[in-house]
C-alpha cells in the first residue's frame, strides 16, 4: 500500500529578484514523498512550487489539498487523471514523486546520456528585472561565463534605458542570440512600435507581449509581427485538449514555452508539444523557479526531447541560499548532471 507525506520548504533568494509579479524574497515549495509501506526506505520525491499571482493553484486551499492527496495517495490514478486539474503544480509534484518511486527513489526519473554526465543542455542567461546598472552587471556576468543566448525582461524599467542596454548587447555581441520577455507589459496600441524596435536589433523572439486572455489581439499580432512571438502565461489555466487546440489555432503563435509545474506536469506539457508540432509551432522548456528537486526533473525530461540544438530556460538552480544540493551544475552556457555528486538528504 502506498503512503505519502509532505514537507514545507520556504526557498530564500540570495537577493530580492524582480519578476512580473513583483519582487520576490522568498518562495513557497512543498516536497511530496511517496513510498510503499512494505519498503519505506525507498521514497519518491516531487516538488509543488508556486509563483505568487502566477501559478494557477496559488490560493488558500493549496496546503489542504496537499494534505488530502497525501492522505489518499492510494487513489493516485484519480489524482493524475483529472483529480488535480485545478492544481497543476501539485499534479506535477505527484507525477514526479510516483515516477521517482517507480525508478527506485534515486532522483533518476529519465535516464539518458545527460544523467550519465555525457553532455549538457544549452540554456539562456537570464537578466533579472532591476535598475539599469543591475541589469548591466548581470549582462557582464553572463557573457563572461560563456552564455551566448541572453534573455532580458522588458517593460520593467524606463523604456529608453532598456533599449540602450539592448543596443549595447547587440553592439558588443553581434552573434549572440537575444530573447526578450515582456510578461504582458505592452498594450495593443503600443506593442507594434516595440516589436519594430526589437526586430531592427535582430532579436530572436519576444515572450508574451500582451497580457494573457486577449486572443483576438494576440492573433492579429502574431499574424503581422516583425519577429517571432512566444506564448508563455497564455498557456496557464488551459487544460482540456479542445481548449489547447482552440488557443493554438486561434492565435497561431510562432513558439510556445513549456513550464511543467505551471501546466500540470509532463503528460500535459507533452500534449502541448505534440499539438504545437502538428501546427508547425516551435517550443522550448523553461523552469519556474523550482528548487533543484523540480529543476532536476524538468532538466532530465527536457534531455529526452531532442533539444540539443536549441536553448532552454533552465538556469534557475543557483538562486537560493537554502536550495537542495544536487548533481546539477552550470558549466559555461550549459546545465550538466554530474553523477559523481551526491544528493543532499532532506
Amino acid at each position: 500500500m502506498l503512503k505519502a507525506d509532505y514537507k514545507y520548504h520556504k526557498l530564500e533568494f540570495k537577493q530580492p529578484s524582480g519578476t512580473s509579479r513583483g519582487v520576490l524574497k522568498t518562495k513557497d515549495s512543498w516536497f511530496i514523498s511517496i513510498w510503499d509501506e512494505s519498503n519505506p526506505s525507498v521514497k519518491g520525491i516531487g516538488e509543488c512550487s508556486l509563483i505568487p499571482k502566477l501559478s494557477y493553484d496559488d490560493n488558500d486551499t493549496i496546503e489542504a489539498k496537499i494534505k488530502e492527496v497525501c492522505e489518499n495517495i492510494e487513489d493516485y490514478f484519480y489524482w493524475l487523471n483529472g483529480g488535480l486539474t485545478e492544481y497543476p503544480a501539485l499534479q506535477f509534484a505527484v507525477e514526479t514523486a510516483l515516477l521517482d518511486l517507480q525508478k527506485g527513489g534515486k532522483h533518476l526519473l529519465f535516464p539518458s546520456p545527460f544523467t550519465e554526465g555525457n553532455y549538457g543542455i544549452k540554456i539562456n542567461g537570464l537578466l533579472w528585472m532591476g535598475s539599469y546598472d543591475f541589469m548591466e552587471e548581470q549582462l557582464h556576468s553572463k557573457t563572461n561565463s560563456g552564455f551566448k543566448c541572453i534573455k532580458m525582461k522588458v517593460g520593467a524599467i524606463n523604456v529608453e534605458k532598456e533599449r540602450e542596454l539592448l543596443k549595447k548587447i547587440r553592439q558588443n555581441f553581434p552573434e549572440h542570440t537575444i530573447r526578450v520577455d515582456a510578461n504582458g507589459a505592452f498594450t495593443p496600441t503600443d506593442v507594434m512600435e516595440h516589436l519594430d524596435f526589437f526586430a531592427e536589433l535582430g532579436i530572436h523572439s519576444i515572450e508574451q507581449p500582451l497580457k494573457q486572455g486577449q486572443w483576438k489581439e494576440m492573433a492579429k499580432l502574431c499574424k503581422n509581427t516583425p519577429l517571432p512571438i512566444a506564448l508563455d502565461e497564455e498557456l496557464i489555466g488551459i487544460f482540456p485538449t479542445i481548449e489547447k487546440i482552440a488557443l493554438l489555432e486561434t492565435i497561431k503563435p510562432q513558439y510556445i514555452i513549456l513550464k511543467p509545474s505551471l501546466l500540470g506536469g509532463f503528460k500535459a506539457s507533452k500534449e502541448w508539444i505534440d499539438l504545437a508540432e502538428e501546427r508547425n509551432i516551435g517550443w522550448w522548456v523553461t523552469s519556474a523557479l523550482e528548487s533543484n528537486i523540480g529543476l532536476n526533473t524538468i532538466a532530465q525530461w527536457t534531455a529526452t526531447l531532442n533539444t540539443e540544438n536549441s536553448y532552454q530556460g533552465l538556469g534557475t538552480g543557483s538562486l537560493y541560499t537554502n536550495n537542495i544540493n544536487s548533481p546539477l551544475e552550470i558549466r559555461g552556457e550549459e546545465l550538466w548532471y554530474n553523477p559523481k555528486k551526491e544528493w543532499e538528504c532532506f
